[in-house]
């Protein structure tokens, strides 16, 4: 029979901060960091294959699955890699190897540029953040315009309930539009561990939509570039050939990796690992 992981808690910046255990007491331990209005659930598929080999630790982001929301509204990266190192040094873990999916790995390969001792290995995938053409855009907005977009912005969402839908059914269809290369029960998968039951009766996403509104200033370009190129250990950067993010390979920011190289998926989205799992479960466990 084989059985789920365990469910466990620790605090970061006052935090009560929630994350998965699938056991394998002494097996080296590796990190699955799910990305934004995720869960730590959304990693079981990977998770029952590593097991056996690795002591798998998946936590929620704050603000995500079963992890607390922020009072203010904090998910800024350095909020979350403080939240990342508090649960290493928590766990006296280290060092470790991370798997990591688009803001969770963008997180960890800061983490990994902070403290390189402390990462075996590392995969990021779709994790680089913003392109050199978006970054070029926000550039050219001023800062009090910056300032008042983000301010509009927390307003807004401040004033929005979280979307309430009527049946798991109809909230697991909306998970479908959201990823079409998902499997039905991929789809379902994520639907149930990444939703709650509200008091009516309804359901509702766990994540907090304060998610949506990030920080309207960020760590410079080129000190972030420093952090990529201070990272010591080998580095995975995988990509979908469908996706919206922008390929480093081709983008340049590969470049600022002293043991990085880039795998390219076809037909696969932002979520690759969902979209071409066997795919991907063989090239990670070549890798790692």
């Amino acid at each position: 029979m084989i059985t789920g992981p365990t469910s466990h808690s620790y605090y970061s910046q006052r935090l009560r901060l929630h994350y998965v255990d699938w056991g394998n007491e002494g097996a080296p331990i590796l990190i699955l960091l799910h990305g934004g209005r995720d869960h730590c659930r959304s990693w079981d598929w990977v998770a029952q294959e590593l097991r056996e080999d690795w002591h798998v630790i998946a936590p929620d982001l704050r603000g995500h699955g079963d992890s607390a929301w922020s009072a203010d509204g904090e998910y800024s990266p350095r909020a979350c890699v403080y939240d990342l190192a508090q649960l290493i040094h928590q766990l006296n873990a280290g060092p470790v190897t991370i798997v990591a999916h688009s803001y969770g790995g963008n997180i960890a390969l800061r983490y990994a540029g902070i403290y390189p001792e402390m990462v075996k290995k590392i995969v990021a995938i779709e994790g680089l953040g913003p392109s050199p053409k978006i970054l070029a855009e926000r550039a050219e907005v001023s800062p009090a315009d910056k300032m008042k977009e983000w301010i509009d912005s927390k307003r807004s969402v401040a004033g929005r309930l979280p979307r309430k839908y009527e049946s798991l059914e109809v909230a697991y269809k909306r998970m479908k539009e959201e990823n079409t290369y998902l499997s039905d029960a991929q789809a379902r998968h994520l639907t149930i561990h990444g939703i709650s039951q509200n008091e009516d009766g309804t359901y509702s996403w766990k994540f907090d939509n304060y998610m949506r509104v990030f920080t309207p200033y960020d760590m410079p370009q080129e000190d972030l570039e420093k952090l990529w190129q201070n990272i010591s250990c080998p580095t995975l950067l995988m990509y979908g050939d469908k996706s919206w993010a922008s390929n480093p390979a081709e983008d340049g920011r590969a470049e600022h990796f002293k043991n990085a190289r880039v795998k390219l998926y076809k037909d696969a989205g932002h979520w690759l690992h969902h979209d071409k799992l066997d795919e991907f479960l063989a090239d990670l466990k070549d890798f790692l």
